[in-house]
């Protein structure tokens, strides 16, 4: 199954290919670029470049999802499905409530961040719009964190609670770092392909789908976006940093870190031996989760608001100390993925061990902390390439 799951992100790809390229043009035609902003909202100069590249990430990640789901739904007896797939057709259809469900979310999000891409919405109706996927998801499906509180605290109220903040703060996360070419598309396929290599692992073939078509879609508009010769030619927008942030969280969410066992007591023993699995998608995304607290901290030390955007955040901190914006971009792509290959193995881990990949976390954050602080060096890198402003 493992290299049918892989052989995905080729349709995501090319779908998201051929959309972004028409953006690009259409975007130009209509004039679909980057808003003002809201009221005291900090950007750099606006440039022109279309700000839709979401549409092209979010059709090649559910067009596929949509048509595949839709032919194993009616596929019958499964007597033409290859002979690899066919003993996972009812698994598969079993998660066809929870992947409505999740198409359901991403479309409010891609929607509602499409709108704002062109009239900018207030931060606080955005929030409440976001509340309600990050609601839906625990309520109507069974994609919970911590689940084993649940008979301590009287019912699954507290898990809903804390699934429903996660997947709130990994979605902002992803929007508050999407503020330079290439910078989140980069972390989204960094984080999706550590995220999906743990789903392999584990045998988690829906899951893996459907990060294996993020990872596809994303890398489609990354050939326009990223800035490896010249700066991007289309920006992923709140269309698409909102829609590629819940379904990163809703996948790690979904991710088995501790191998059931069929008995109950050993699933338990397990539990307890290496309770700190469960903190694997905060080590996957530990860099953009500092990027988003780091600036909400500090705007909110300036008696700024933390949801109206300025220039402060972690690639902005570290390109003001001298580096070009190609080179801040390449920094925290190396951050990231240090970071959430540490992830991929932590469940593995004897606890010494996992005390080791813990310290080895907080050290890499440090030495970005350490870089957006150290003396402001001048001449370094090369001509800076475009940057936004963002969330």
């Amino acid at each position: 199954m493992t290299p049918l799951v892989l052989a995905l992100i080729a349709p995501a790809f090319a779908i998201s290919l051929v959309l972004t390229w028409a953006l690009i043009r259409l975007g130009h035609r209509m004039g679909t670029f980057d808003s003002p902003g809201v009221p005291g909202q900090v950007k750099a100069e606006r440039r022109r470049v279309p700000n839709t590249g979401g549409v092209a990430i979010f059709w090649g990640t559910v067009l596929p999802l949509a048509v595949g789901l839709g032919a194993i739904l009616l596929v019958g007896d499964g007597s033409w499905v290859p002979e690899a797939m066919r003993a996972h057709v009812e698994g598969a259809r079993s998660q066809a409530p929870a992947a409505g469900v999740l198409v359901g979310c991403l479309a409010l999000l891609h929607v509602m961040g499409l709108i704002d891409d062109r009239r900018p919405l207030g931060p606080f109706g955005k929030l409440v719009v976001m509340l309600a996927p990050g609601l839906a998801a625990p309520l109507f499906t069974d994609t919970r964190l911590l689940t084993f509180l649940d008979g301590h605290v009287g019912g699954p109220w507290l898990s809903i609670a804390l699934t429903a903040m996660w997947l709130v703060a990994v979605t902002n996360a992803m929007n508050f770092i999407d503020n330079m070419d290439g910078l989140a598309g980069g972390v989204v396929v960094i984080a999706g392909s550590c995220f999906l290599a743990s789903a392999l692992v584990n045998g988690q073939w829906f899951v893996g789908a459907v990060l294996a078509l993020l990872i596809g879609a994303t890398l489609g508009f990354l050939v326009f976006n990223h800035p490896a010769r010249k700066p991007a030619r289309i920006f992923m927008g709140d269309g698409g940093s909102l829609m590629v942030g819940f379904l990163l969280a809703f996948m790690a969410v979904r991710i088995t870190y501790i191998a059931v066992e069929p008995d109950p007591a050993e699933t338990a023993s397990r539990l307890g031996r290496s309770w700190y699995a469960a903190l694997m998608p905060l080590v996957v995304l530990a860099v953009p989760l500092y990027d988003f607290v780091s600036v909400t901290l500090l705007r909110l030390s300036q008696g700024k608001s933390p949801f109206v955007g300025d220039m402060q955040h972690l690639s902005h901190r570290i390109a003001a100390r001298g580096l070009s914006k190609r080179h801040t971009v390449t920094v925290i792509h190396i951050a990231t993925a240090s970071t959430a290959i540490t992830g991929v193995f932590l469940a593995r881990l004897e606890p010494w061990q996992a005390v080791l990949a813990g310290a080895q976390v907080v050290l890499i954050l440090a030495l970005l902390g350490l870089l957006e602080f150290a003396p402001h060096v001048r001449g370094l890198g090369e001509k800076s390439l475009g940057d936004r402003g963002q969330s």
